[in-house]
């Protein structure tokens, strides 16, 4: 009887036999040194790693995915920008039956983007609307957009490059986030609804609560920018939120009491 640590054995040596052929292929095949033909086997190993590994990682319903790393800024070309693979599960079998049962195709579907959003954002990588459009769900973006928006209407704020990263013309996630603190979600609550630290949370309404200070002292909206380090729109989304918004009582009194803090006495 072979054990797995004898399986594991034979399972690298097996590797280390086509490590050997690939480099001798690359060294003879283009004429290329063997340090230059061992970096050519790594970068392999990068990229393709993740596929060479599929035997017993994968469930029924995975896949193999490519998406965006989080860590590329909103600028950053899609071409150019830096790709990470992460698994995500299209279907989960009973849990996912069970869902089409209660909730039929639309609430399935909402399942589901909820579901891949958050493996990928927890993997390392943001999702796009054309991912999901047209690579993973295969149906329109404005599907996809009216199911946005019915789960930002219960409080979740789902992971997309286009949310983290505060692109296009949506509001920002920053003031969905504040806009829950001020109807009276605790942190805690925001956090697991918006896929966000609890530490980023309470950056984000510390500086709400600056914003309102300086506004309320007679600040405009660039100076305050520069000052809380926010952009102008983020600025004036912030304080259309304080002005309009119905908050709670209490977060009411939270906010009237920091103003009265931030305010300098005049003697």
């Amino acid at each position: 009887m072979i054990n797995n640590s004898s399986l594991q054995k034979w399972d690298r040596l097996a590797q280390k036999q086509l490590d050997q052929q690939f480099m001798n292929e690359i060294i003879h095949g283009l004429q290329c040194s063997p340090f230059e033909a061992k970096a050519v086997l790594e970068a392999v190993y990068k990229v393709y790693g993740p596929y060479f590994e599929t035997s017993g990682h994968l469930k029924p319903g995975q896949i193999l995915f490519q998406v965006i790393s989080i860590d590329e800024g909103p600028s950053a070309r899609l071409a150019n920008s830096k790709q990470v693979t992460v698994t995500l599960t299209l279907d989960a079998g009973e849990e996912d039956l069970q869902i089409r049962k209660e909730q039929g195709v639309i609430g399935l579907r909402q399942h589901r983007l909820e579901r891949v959003c958050t493996e990928a954002f927890q993997q390392g990588g943001l999702l796009t609307i054309e991912d999901l459009a047209y690579r993973l769900f295969n149906c329109g973006q404005r599907t996809l957009c009216r199911d946005l928006e019915q789960l930002k209407a219960q409080g979740m704020i789902l992971p997309l490059r286009s949310t983290i990263k505060d692109m296009g013309r949506s509001i920002s996630h920053r003031a969905m986030i504040v806009e829950q603190w001020l109807q009276g979600k605790e942190y805690s609550d925001i956090s697991r609804s918006t896929h966000h630290s609890i530490a980023a949370v309470k950056n984000y309404i510390q500086k709400f609560k600056r914003v309102i200070g300086l506004a309320e002292q007679g600040f405009d909206v660039h100076t305050i920018g520069f000052l809380v380090k926010l952009s102008p729109a983020l600025v004036e989304q912030y304080h259309q939120l304080y002005r309009a918004l119905d908050m709670v009582a209490h977060r009411r009194a939270e906010l009237k009491d920091f103003l009265k803090k931030s305010v300098p006495e005049v003697n």
